[in-house]
């Protein structure tokens, strides 16, 4: 459906986007996934023509989006960072205007717009002005543009950003409805949204594309990282003497742990399953083992190891691993509080 080839932008001596191919194929909902600056929006406004490429060319459905782009363009709907509206209009103004500039026929303008809506669920809202919508709304109205012509393929650039938990979990469930008549692209660096939407995901760093696959088979290839978690009522030295014993252990990391325990992180060699040799090792020791807990790689581990960046906590709650919250990643913009705004959100 989409075939990028050899893709690469420039601006100056800075490499956006550094030799990138891949494939999308019909009918799959894509996560492009990547930390700020990663070239994920550089990338999306090549596929859909709203920028040109320095070298490397984008097929859409055959088309190129360079040399045919009104053959490309009439099978994309797209959906900015910023979504695209006019604020003194009022979204059935505004996609009514949409539709004369995309020459949707006169006499299938009425129902188009109506199926539209209803997809998007903006009816009630239809007759507001959209600067007093809420962000949520305004989020709706970008993606009812992206669905003007009915496109096979929608792209959507950060589609929940700025938007608060509630709003997060509608437009999450939107997609998932829109997937089944559409193909869809977006991106996040946020690892609970690409995994809560898509089938398949692309992970790119430095402008280059360093996975591609679902999330449980990116998860597998880290599965080796398998560790153990261990808390003993024992001093160290006792402890390593019982571990010494167990075999299928390839390194173990030591720490302190409270008033005469110590803890450690078992590192199996080639992901065994260590956990009842370990227990009956501390039993026959006479040892108390007071936790033992597994933890196998999560998406987050995947993506922190081939970009070297730290994800974004899941704005709707929760980490984005469901093993570690992170401090240290980048938060979404606040939700407008205008209460006059955000009554007009569900």
């Amino acid at each position: 459906m989409i075939e990028v080839r050899h893709l690469t932008k420039k601006y100056g001596n800075h490499i956006a986007v550094d030799d990138l191919s891949f494939t999308i194929d019909k009918g799959v909902i894509y996560g492009f996934l990547g930390p700020n600056g990663a070239g994920k929006s550089t990338t999306m406004n090549i596929i859909t023509g709203c920028l040109g490429a320095t070298a490397g060319e984008v097929l859409i459905d055959g088309h190129s989006i360079a040399e045919e782009p009104l053959a490309a363009k009439k099978l994309i709907g797209y959906l900015p960072e910023m979504p695209p509206v006019y604020m003194d209009m009022t979204p059935d103004e505004y996609l009514r205007f949409i539709m004369q500039a995309r020459k949707i026929p006169a006499a299938e303008r009425a129902g188009h717009l109506k199926t539209v809506m209803e997809k998007t669920r903006i009816t009630e809202v239809k007759d507001r002005l959209i600067r007093n919508l809420s962000k949520g709304y305004r989020q709706r109205v970008g993606i009812a543009q992206a669905l003007i012509g009915d496109p096979e393929i929608i792209i959507l650039d950060e589609p929940t950003v700025g938007l608060d938990p509630a709003q997060i979990i509608e437009i999450r469930e939107l997609i998932r409805e829109l997937g089944q008549d559409h193909t869809i692209v977006l991106s996040s660096h946020i690892l609970s949204e690409v995994q809560a939407v898509c089938d398949s995901i692309m992970i790119i760093s430095g402008g280059r594309l360093v996975a591609s696959d679902t999330a449980e088979n990116l998860t597998a290839l880290f599965a080796g990282k398998t560790t153990l978690k261990l808390e003993i009522r024992a001093g160290r030295e006792q402890a390593e003497k019982v571990l010494n014993k167990v075999e299928g252990i390839d390194h173990t990391d030591w720490y302190a742990g409270d008033e005469n325990t110590v803890r450690a992180d078992i590192h199996p060699t080639d992901d065994q399953d260590l956990r009842e040799r370990i227990f009956r090792a501390f039993a026959e020791a006479d040892l108390p083992l007071l936790e033992m807990t597994r933890i196998r790689a999560s998406l987050e581990d995947v993506f922190i190891e081939l970009t070297g960046a730290e994800a974004s906590p899941d704005p709707a709650g929760g980490d984005s691993s469901g093993n570690r919250k992170n401090k240290k990643a980048e938060k979404n913009k606040d939700p407008e509080t205008d209460p006059s705004k955000e009554a007009d959100d569900k």
